[in-house]
């Protein structure tokens, strides 16, 4: 199976969708923050392995524990991904934090930002 193809991409988001699932409503772990998602999924073409990405909204703390927090579920969440989905294999988990959310949020604030003030400048000239 090659990386980019069909199969591998439809078995990403349906890891993706059941990972999301079980992070929400599964976990128990307290460190785990209730604002994570899954952003994405690279399942490798043998099915041994899986990157997940995920994003934490909150705190480098609360990010760092609920990493930690989902490192220490590995083995509940790849039983719970067992029975989930049919596969040859279960993947391995590795989570990933992922701040492109973070990082997209920060671009807008900083775009809207400079909006404003390219509107504060433009009716101050208006007004001369």
């Amino acid at each position: 199976m090659r990386k980019n193809s069909i199969k591998n991409t439809r078995i990403n988001t349906e890891v993706m969708h059941e990972l999301g699932k079980i992070i929400m409503n599964d976990i128990k772990d307290p460190r785990v923050h209730p604002m994570t998602s899954v952003v994405k999924v690279e399942v490798a073409p043998d099915l041994k392995t899986c990157k997940a990405y995920i994003s934490v909204l909150g705190s480098e703390k609360e990010k760092n524990d609920t990493l930690a927090g989902l490192k220490k579920a590995e083995g509940f969440i790849k039983r719970s991904l067992a029975s989930a989905i049919n596969l040859r294999n279960t993947p391995s988990i590795v989570f990933v934090l992922d701040n492109s959310i973070e990082y997209g949020v920060n671009m807008s604030k900083k775009i809207e930002e400079v909006m404003k003030q390219s509107e504060i400048h433009s009716e101050n000239k208006e007004e001369e």
